[in-house]
């Protein structure tokens, strides 16, 4: 996913929550969902990040917010940290976004990425510093930017039960700098029992396929890796009884190591 074009450190905290995100069910809209998740976030067994995402939906209208700074031996490389914002509707097929602003921080050097959307077409989008359109950069086109959503909108999942069906999924994601879709599909039940994660009982784990559609590198080790050999597991796990359900867990295979993003706690 190489078309985020974030610091090094970035792409390590956006991207398991990137595949997270794909299509929700036809619900009821719900009222009075108000939780905050903490996940921590290792490369090769090496702690390198903290990742805290809040979700207020009052029925109508949601915001959502990820906050993630690099800790541990990964401060002794670099330092960095991520905010991000969504908000939009909250309609009776899930969340829909209408903005969506990110900031970055790697060093010395700041990325802002500024979005907005109208019935998920995307109708602004301000790169800052703007992106080189380099020869091996596949070219984004305005048929692209239909029918997508941003990374936190897509990230919450709505259904009617933790069971196969949760990964029956498809998500169009839109970045800011690239476009590409999500497609799971189930792979087993499992029942988190650690209690040193911030939930314990059933999950259901979803493969995810990664296809990179535009604004992405040709020449990408990452990106061919991830669509080609590479690998993206989510376990999902209920947000009490109100029809959503957030990743517990996610695994994304790596040249460097499997990049592991854990729930660590959950308030709600």
């Amino acid at each position: 996913m190489s078309g985020f074009l974030l610091p090094v450190s970035a792409h390590f905290l956006i991207r398991p929550f990137a595949a997270a995100a794909f299509a929700l069910l036809t619900l009821p809209a719900l009222a009075g969902v108000k939780a905050v998740a903490t996940y921590g976030v290792s490369l090769g067994g090496t702690s390198i990040a903290s990742v805290s995402i809040s979700l207020t939906d009052s029925g109508e209208r949601y915001s959502m917010g990820l906050n993630a700074r690099i800790t541990g031996l990964a401060q002794l490389v670099t330092n960095g940290s991520i905010k991000a914002d969504s908000a939009g509707a909250s309609t009776p097929a899930g969340l829909v976004s209408e903005k969506f602003d990110m900031r970055t921080r790697s060093g010395d050097v700041d990325y802002t990425v500024d979005l907005a959307f109208a019935k998920k077409e995307v109708t602004q989008f301000i790169v800052t510093p703007p992106i080189i359109n380099n020869i091996d950069r596949v070219a984004l086109e305005r048929r692209h930017l239909h029918g997508v959503n941003d990374i936190l909108a897509a990230l919450v999942v709505r259904g009617g039960a933790l069971d196969a069906g949760l990964c029956k999924r498809r998500e169009q994601v839109f970045t800011g700098t690239e476009r590409f879709n999500l497609t799971m599909s189930f792979a087993r039940m499992e029942e988190a029992t650690s209690k040193r994660t911030g939930y314990q009982g059933p999950l259901v784990l979803c493969n995810v396929a990664y296809a990179p559609v535009s604004g992405h590198y040709t020449t990408s080790e990452f990106t061919n890796y991830l669509k080609g050999q590479g690998r993206i597991l989510i376990w999902y796990a209920p947000l009490n009884e109100a029809g959503y359900f957030i990743p517990y867990r996610a695994l994304i295979s790596t040249s460097a190591g499997d990049l592991s993003v854990v729930l660590d706690k959950l308030e709600q």
